[in-house]
């Protein structure tokens, strides 16, 4: 985790203008969850990064805990919270698996642009399962590098592979297809409610899935 906390906090430099090049994915999916949220909604925001996401629904709920391994992102996120006026947003640098979180905190939990990255899935999963109220909701974007992409993308995607793979990106980057996401969700004793892809250079699949109860 030191090395992938390292690597974030690099990256939290330049890693909003890094994520232009992707607004359009980024607005689309923030607009499609507004229309799931309610106002007295508990909401953790997993993998927050600079803030962006929470900032913008944060009017949307009643509060929002935000969490991200690392701390400089998570300095950024304060910053942007401040200066837009946002009060209901607690960021924190911290994970999933922090223990103050108790089962059955919240009634939405977000994961944007960032299951493809974690190392143990299923675990993240379970870890989410057990953290959502009953008929809670789970709402996530992930980039489906085995679907669609244009020529640029996967030739930048095998850089990332190789970079990964000598070191110098210390992340588990996957290759994920959407129905391997359907699979994910299904086995972690989730239904989706709602899915479609967004496409923009590559493929995103949002999802929108409601706990169930465990078999």
């Amino acid at each position: 985790m030191n090395k992938s906390k390292e690597f974030w906090d690099m990256a939290s430099k330049n890693y909003d203008k890094t994520e232009e090049r992707f607004e359009y994915i980024h607005t689309k999916s923030r607009e499609k969850t507004k229309k799931f949220l309610k106002s007295g909604n508990i909401v953790l925001d997993y993998g927050c990064g600079t803030g962006t996401t929470s900032c913008e629904l944060a009017n949307q709920v009643k509060e929002i805990h935000a969490i991200d391994i690392s701390s400089k992102m998570i300095e950024i996120a304060k910053e942007k919270a401040f200066f837009n006026k946002v009060e209901n947003v607690n960021f924190e640098q911290t994970d999933i698996f922090d223990q103050r979180f108790g089962k059955e905190s919240f009634d939405t939990i977000l994961a944007f642009n960032m299951l493809h990255t974690v190392p143990t899935p299923q675990v993240v999963m379970q870890r989410i399962h057990e953290l959502l109220k009953p008929d809670g909701l789970f709402i996530s974007i992930t980039p489906c590098l085995r679907d669609k992409m244009s020529f640029l993308v996967r030739t930048q995607i095998l850089l990332v592979q190789v970079l990964c793979k000598i070191g110098i990106i210390p992340i588990a980057i996957r290759r994920h297809k959407s129905s391997e996401l359907d699979n994910l969700m299904a086995n972690g004793n989730f239904h989706a409610i709602h899915t479609e892809k967004i496409f923009k250079g590559a493929t995103s699949y949002y999802m929108v899935a409601k706990k169930t109860a465990e078999i």
